[in-house]
């Protein structure tokens, strides 16, 4: 069976150590140099570049996320084993975790980072499909020529460049579509390198449980159970006209994916169509100081991502799931797009006010959608707000002063919160 010594790129028929360097970091699979659709997640991210930066935490648990009432970002692994979780109250955290190192974030930072490994994938394939800041499918069919090795040492040799260059590591996901190497890069984390090739692929999925479906949350996870589908082979057996019957389109793409079936490209330039972000707490709240600020922090990423993509947006959306998990949206159209966490954060708390009293809440999102170029928007004066204009340039100011300074020089209070 091919094998690939991750440390020294070594290839050899199948065994547990490289018979080169002696590492066992080993990755082996029979359709190992014929898989070509990659997707490579950074591990921990914030908190990597956190200790890479700052050598005295590498063996420290290092939480990212504000003082002792706000929430974790992230965490790093050693955290994360103490039962540490995203979006958890930092005050809970410390409860898990009190020897815990708390850094705030710097954003900037962590774009840097991620330049610096975007390019390091640029110099693989120019088929690269960014996620976030610190994931991204890779397509590299066509590239063994030009690198002389097959994908599976170019993606390699792509980790330990990250480890050696940049001081930073990720995994691997190894497949023949997007939905199985996303998959596939989750099932040996951290510094993973993990394959699952076409002919085991339906065997592979039929005991996992659909929550492995990208996309498919919890209020998608119960809807499923109520039909009786908890497991790939549970969908397996609905008729494809059924599952369209009852869940609409999603109902046909499930019929795909249960087959292992997922025919969408790595898309360099796919057009954006949309700005959010959510967070989902760890426990259910309806404290509105909690609320509001975890609203102006949702709202404020919408507009850093929107300004950073030069784009502006008409439609903000707000959305909610209660403790019952009902979930609750609203969006409201602009008179023109805007880019502006302000207005942004205005118009969302208008959408909350309106709904009224209906916590407690276990999710928070706010978004933008209706995209433009930036220069066609905020076009407009607010003849019923005389503010807007001040509050406006204050933002643009604070943005100047946080480009030079770092995402930390300025806060605002209700950030805090």
């Amino acid at each position: 069976m091919p094998a690939l010594c991750r440390d020294c790129l070594t290839r050899f028929d199948s065994g547990p150590r490289c018979p080169v360097c002696r590492s066992p970091r080993v990755v082996a699979h029979a359709e190992l140099w014929d898989l070509s659709i990659a997707h490579m997640d950074c591990d921990a991210f914030y908190a990597s570049v956190e200790k890479r930066d700052n050598p005295e935490l590498a063996d420290k648990p290092v939480i990212i996320g504000g003082g002792r009432r706000g929430v974790v970002s992230t965490a790093c692994y050693i955290a994360r084993i103490r039962g540490v979780r995203s979006a958890m109250p930092m005050f809970k955290a410390l409860a898990l975790c009190p020897d815990a190192v708390i850094v705030k974030p710097r954003m900037q930072a962590y774009v840097d980072a991620s330049r610096a490994i975007r390019a390091l994938m640029e110099e693989l394939t120019p088929a690269i499909e960014p996620l976030s800041l610190d994931e991204a499918f890779l397509d590299l069919r066509g590239t063994a020529r030009l690198h002389g090795a097959p994908p599976a040492v170019i993606l390699a040799r792509l980790i330990r460049r990250m480890r050696d260059e940049l001081g930073l590591t990720g995994s691997i996901g190894l497949s023949h579509n997007k939905f199985l190497a996303k998959i596939a890069s989750d099932l040996d984390k951290p510094h993973g390198f993990s394959v699952i090739g076409e002919s085991e692929t339906e065997a592979f999925l039929r005991p996992k449980p659909v929550r492995l479906i990208w996309g498919v949350g919890t209020s998608g996870q119960e809807s499923l159970e109520r039909a009786g589908i908890r497991t790939f082979d549970d969908l397996l057996r609905w008729d494809r006209r059924d599952l369209a019957a009852r869940f609409g389109s999603m109902g046909d793409r499930l019929w795909h994916l249960a087959r292992g079936i997922d025919m969408r490209r790595v898309s360099r330039d796919r057009p954006m169509k949309s700005i959010s972000n959510e967070t989902t707490f760890h426990e259910d709240t309806a404290n509105p100081d909690l609320l509001d600020g975890h609203l102006w922090r949702m709202c404020e990423k919408v507009s850093d991502r929107a300004k950073a993509k030069d784009l502006a947006g008409r439609v903000v959306t707000l959305k909610l799931k209660r403790a019952n998990f009902a979930l609750i949206s609203r969006r409201i159209a602009l008179h023109d797009a805007t880019q502006m966490a302000d207005r942004i954060y205005r118009t969302a708390r208008g959408l909350f006010d309106q709904v009224g009293d209906q916590g407690p809440y276990r999710l928070l999102g706010a978004g933008l959608s209706d995209l433009r170029p930036a220069q066609d928007g905020d076009l407009s004066t607010d003849l019923l707000d005389p503010g807007a204009a001040r509050r406006a340039g204050a933002e643009r100011a604070t943005d100047a002063i946080r480009g030079r300074f770092g995402a930390d020089a300025i806060l605002k209070g209700r950030a805090l919160r």
